[in-house]
């Protein structure tokens, strides 16, 4: 039995590039580099773990956005994923979670699948949400925030780390997923997997390819908004304490002024 694996990945700015607000309040994205988001990487990782320990098992990774999003499907291709789809259309910018969720949840109904993965969060916007939105859009059971996966007899399970205690989880097929950046490190792309990238397929589809009506995302259909922005205060210098013997009280006058303690 074939297992048809779909990736949610995103294109987002370099973190450490200088990063700003376009005039319409949406991230600029034409001054500074993209890339795919490291935490979608984890979700690659995990989706071609489950290919390697089952057979006829086809990895697909979609993304949402504009032209250079294929570098972010080029990068998924030479780690090893089979296929690629790229939702593109203008009327797509400004588009938020809600309206993401709804584009990739059409592309995976028409790409057909068996379980999804996806990233924790996106590195850029970092709400966390859209695995449940799609989880909710495609009626399907939800596993999040695993840090283990496996795929058997038609059941994803996983393990899910937290404060106190971990849970093992499980949900039968077709399902959604994501997991975190203590699933495993990522694999680099070799060399032979880069130029086997350059020859597998990318589908391009637009709103219309997927029925959607171009006020039902952007900024027009978006459910939330951006208000006000304001660039981060410059850092400061810190306070140098000389220890005359009150340095101890210093420091836990400080940790105390700050909450920390």
């Amino acid at each position: 039995m074939s297992l048809r694996i779909v990736v949610t990945v995103k294109y987002v700015p370099d973190a450490t590039g200088d990063r700003h607000f376009a005039d319409d309040l949406t991230v600029d994205r034409d001054d500074v580099d993209g890339l795919l988001s490291e935490l979608d990487e984890y979700a690659v990782e995990q989706a071609l773990r489950i290919a390697e320990e089952a057979d006829e098992v086809t990895v697909t990774v979609v993304t949402v956005g504009p032209e250079d999003a294929k570098d972010a499907l080029r990068k998924a291709l030479s780690m090893g994923a089979d296929k690629a789809i790229h939702v593109e259309d203008d009327d797509l910018h400004g588009t938020d979670a809600l309206g993401t969720s709804l584009v990739l949840a059409k592309a995976i109904e028409k790409a057909d699948y068996d379980l999804v993965v996806s990233g924790m969060a996106s590195t850029d916007g970092a709400m966390g949400v859209v695995p449940a939105l799609l989880a909710e859009r495609l009626g399907v059971p939800q596993v999040t925030l695993l840090s283990e996966v496996s795929v058997e007899g038609g059941v994803v399970k996983g393990r899910r780390d937290g404060d106190a205690a971990s849970e093992q989880l499980e949900a039968r097929l077709p399902a959604v997923v994501s997991v975190t950046d203590q699933s495993g490190d990522a694999r680099y792309p070799s060399f032979k997997g880069i130029m086997a990238a350059k020859k597998k397929p990318v589908e391009s589809w637009g709103l219309s390819d997927l029925d959607i009506d171009a006020d039902e995302v952007g900024l027009e259909g978006a459910f939330t908004v951006v208000d006000a922005v304001a660039a981060r205060p410059a850092r400061t210098a810190g306070e140098i304490v000389k220890d005359e013997g009150e340095g101890g009280k210093r420091l836990a006058e400080f940790l105390a002024s700050q909450k920390f303690i």
